[in-house]
């Protein structure tokens, strides 16, 4: 070794040492080597002194630090025998090589140039190029040191953030952010499931359950639980999926695209699952906390609505009010309830409008297709359009008691995936609580209507009249009033049975039901009399009424009968109650029949005459 260069190195060291006594350790590896390749290249007397890293993307290494300005993206190609020290004189400089591992994971050569004066001794480049490489070594260690304290640092207030807070969002924007510090040249994803509450403009993908659908490493992460790696040839990069995984479940996956196409080293593996483990545990415990609110919530739901419906006795209105709680509370557009009662479905009163179309008939075939094949789980998010109406979300809920089912409830809404598996779970539990209280409103109306129904002819009692009539006289101006006697009864009975007889009472008051009003009242009288009432009707528009209702009983009865009726009216100013409404009518009916029957007289308070 040439005394001048043992002198140059010995000068370099002092150098070295006062300047690491003031390195902070703070630097990145490569501003701290170019501070260093700056001191060789003056006290060695070189012209230009270049770190070159291996990139195994381009299979060339690439200058990482230089004494000055950075030599402009020159490329040196590796050879697959590299000797450690290489010489070449062939250019306007002398160019010396030095070749070593900065790492276990990364090569490194270290460029010298010297002046065409100067003569090179290969046994001194040896020694000079173990006592660099050690040196450039323990830089880099102290350097990767410093940054995994500042990554772990980072990590710390990551989890101490994160566990501090109970809101998703706020889970997902941090893992982001950390994610940004610590590697601000990366690009990140969370690929979170259509269940996952999605927030702001964070970088959230929907994760593909489907192979088909081009995620294949993303899914094996979130099945597994286990980090996958992917290089792609074009374009260049890296791809790495760390499960955000729990104690319970896996909650998504971290997707990070580095731009290179290199496996990423172990311990950047190790740090991101790692953060992504921490990501994982908070958003189950954060998870679980908005659960048990949900689940509050839910009850509270459940509690108002019972409470709500036990006080809409009617059925019509407890399902007016279910259906407008289910759209406030899902989100819905259309909601539909149907009873299923003797192989028949109807569609209950309350129902939004668009189950009174034709068109709902493929949602509500598909919803009947899947309960008779024994499938629970009525839910779907994203029906095509083609094979349905305009609707793409679809959820339904039998209505079972005693583990029989009475009905089922379709609930409908235009956007894909609008409905979660709670919501559907929740509508559940809403219509299984309901049930029984629109079975109870059924029941109470099918009781009201016995109460004040005549069982044979179905036709209203005389207590029920007798106070529709009242109700009217209180309220109406005017009203008219029939007494319907079925001629020679008593010889139906003795020729063809008393069930004849029944059948005859059942047909003519079929035909009376068939030609009045919805709002008249017919009602059985006593024995074969029937009666009707109709209020807000003028005497000369009843004869009309009961010429029909005459007309129509000669034509279609099975032994075929005739009626003779008799009718009065009232007004207001009459003065007149329902007692003597009775008597006038009964009166033209008592003439009626001794006329000749088949007939009607009208008794108007001051004639009596044939209708």
């Amino acid at each position: 070794m040439k005394q001048e260069e043992t002198k140059r190195y010995e000068s370099f060291k002092r150098e070295f040492f006062h300047w690491f006594l003031a390195f902070s350790g703070d630097e990145p590896f490569s501003v701290a080597a170019g501070e260093l390749l700056v001191m060789l290249k003056e006290e060695l007397a070189l012209q230009q002194a270049v770190l070159y890293l291996f990139d195994p993307s381009c299979d060339a290494f690439c200058p990482e630090a230089a004494a000055g300005r950075m030599p402009a993206a020159e490329l040196i190609v590796a050879e697959e025998k590299q000797e450690i020290v290489v010489i070449d004189d062939g250019g306007p400089c002398i160019v010396v090589r030095l070749f070593f591992l900065l790492s276990e994971e990364t090569r490194a050569m270290l460029e010298l140039m010297y002046g065409k004066e100067r003569h090179i001794d290969r046994e001194w480049l040896k020694v000079l190029r173990t006592d660099l490489s050690s040196l450039f070594r323990k830089l880099s260690a102290l350097s990767q040191r410093t940054s995994e304290e500042n990554r772990y640092e980072q990590l710390h207030r990551f989890a101490a953030k994160i566990h501090s807070t109970m809101q998703i969002d706020d889970v997902l924007e941090e893992i982001i952010r950390t994610l940004q510090n610590v590697y601000p040249a990366f690009t990140y994803h969370l690929l979170l499931s259509h269940d996952n509450h999605v927030c702001g403009n964070l970088p959230i993908k929907t994760l593909a359950l489907d192979e088909s659908e081009g995620q294949p490493a993303a899914l094996r992460a979130f099945l597994t639980g286990q980090v996958q790696c992917e290089e792609t040839a074009a374009p260049p990069r890296s791809v790495l999926y760390a499960p955000i995984k729990g104690v319970q479940a896996v909650y998504g996956v971290i997707q990070i695209i580095a731009p290179y196409a290199a496996p990423f080293p172990k311990r950047e593996i190790n740090f991101i699952s790692l953060l992504a483990g921490t990501a994982g545990r908070a958003l189950e415990n954060a998870k679980l906390y908005e659960q048990s609110r949900r689940l509050v919530a839910d009850l509270q739901l459940i509690n108002d609505t019972m409470r709500q419906l036990n006080a809409r006795p009617r059925l019509c209105e407890a399902i007016e009010y279910m259906v407008s709680q289910i759209k406030e509370s899902f989100g819905a557009d259309e909601v539909g309830f149907f009873l299923f009662a003797d192989g028949k479905r109807e569609l209950l009163r309350g129902s939004t409008p668009f189950f009174y179309n034709d068109l709902s008939a493929l949602y509500v075939e598909w919803v009947e297709a899947r309960l008779l094949s024994g499938n629970d789980i009525l839910f779907a998010g994203d029906v095509r359009t083609s094979d349905f109406g305009p609707f793409r979300s679809i959820m339904a809920a039998p209505m079972m008691q005693n583990k029989e089912m009475k009905g089922v409830c379709i609930v409908l809404a235009y956007e894909t995936y609008r409905f979660t598996f709670e919501m559907f779970k929740l509508l559940q539990s809403l219509v299984q609580h309901s049930t029984l209280a629109f079975m109870n409103a059924i029941l109470r109306e099918e009781l009201e209507k016995l109460v004040v129904t005549d069982y044979l002819t179905k036709l209203y009692t005389r207590r029920y009249l007798d106070e529709a009539i009242q109700k009217s006289m209180e309220e109406d101006a005017l009203g008219s009033f029939l007494l319907i006697d079925i001629d020679n009864f008593k010889q139906i009975n003795d020729t063809y049975g008393h069930q004849t007889g029944d059948d005859v009472l059942v047909q003519v008051a079929k035909m009376i039901r068939t030609n009045i009003r919805d709002g008249d009242i017919a009602a059985r009288w006593g024995g074969e009399e029937l009666a009707v009432y109709l209020p807000k009707v003028a005497l000369l528009d009843a004869i009309a009424i009961a010429r029909r209702i005459v007309e129509k009983v000669r034509e279609h009865t099975v032994p075929s009968v005739t009626v003779s009726c008799g009718l009065s009216s009232w007004r207001r100013h009459d003065h007149d109650d329902a007692e003597q409404l009775f008597k006038r009518a009964d009166a033209a009916l008592y003439m009626a029949k001794e006329t000749g029957k088949n007939t009607i007289f009208v008794h108007d308070g001051d004639h009596l005459y044939r209708g």
